[in-house]
């Protein structure tokens, strides 16, 4: 921080403005983050609130009880999937923020399950990466926690899990002078 140099006005030597306009400029920033961090939508709410308050979701799934389970992932490096599921009525029922260890749990303790029911459960996977024994599919989602790790299951060419479990998350290796 400088001081004013005499026929220099208090805030000239700061660019844009100096600081009397930083305040305003973080106000800004912490409006339009709020902004994108809608709030899950209250249960009764239609499907038409949904999508204007989330906009188009990353995934649809159809429910087996009827009605439909709308995803909206944050991507391969976000840690939060957000499932809506509405009724056949089109009015939501339940939201949930899905990417957690309890129901990882669940996912484990469900055992064999098809590629589509996990894809129901816990949306797109933030990496899909291949494995030649046995000859299968790494699905891993990042999720929030403390610790460098992510979720990960291993789906089978006939579309089964076969294992899931907790590994490191690629991203937090430090860099080898090997490699």
């Amino acid at each position: 921080m400088g001081t004013a140099r005499a026929g220099t006005a208090p805030g000239r030597l700061w660019r844009h403005g100096g600081p009397r306009r930083w305040p305003a400029c973080a106000a800004a920033v912490l409006l339009a983050v709020a902004g994108c961090a809608a709030q899950p939508p209250a249960p009764g709410s239609t499907r038409d609130d949904l999508l204007r308050a989330w906009g188009p979701p990353t995934g649809r799934y159809v429910l087996p009880q009827g009605g439909e389970r709308l995803e909206y992932a944050t991507g391969p490096y976000g840690r939060t999937t957000w499932m809506h599921d509405l009724g056949a009525d089109g009015r939501v029922l339940r939201s949930r923020q899905v990417l957690g260890e309890a129901e990882f749990a669940q996912v484990q303790a469900a055992g064999d399950m098809s590629a589509d029911e996990l894809l129901r459960w816990l949306g797109r996977p933030g990496e899909v990466r291949g494995i030649a024994r046995p000859p299968a599919l790494v699905w891993s989602w990042r999720y929030p926690t403390n610790d460098c790790l992510w979720f990960e299951v291993t789906v089978t060419r006939e579309g089964r899990t076969a294992g899931a479990g907790y590994g490191i998350d690629p991203r937090c290796d430090p860099p080898n002078e090997r490699d």
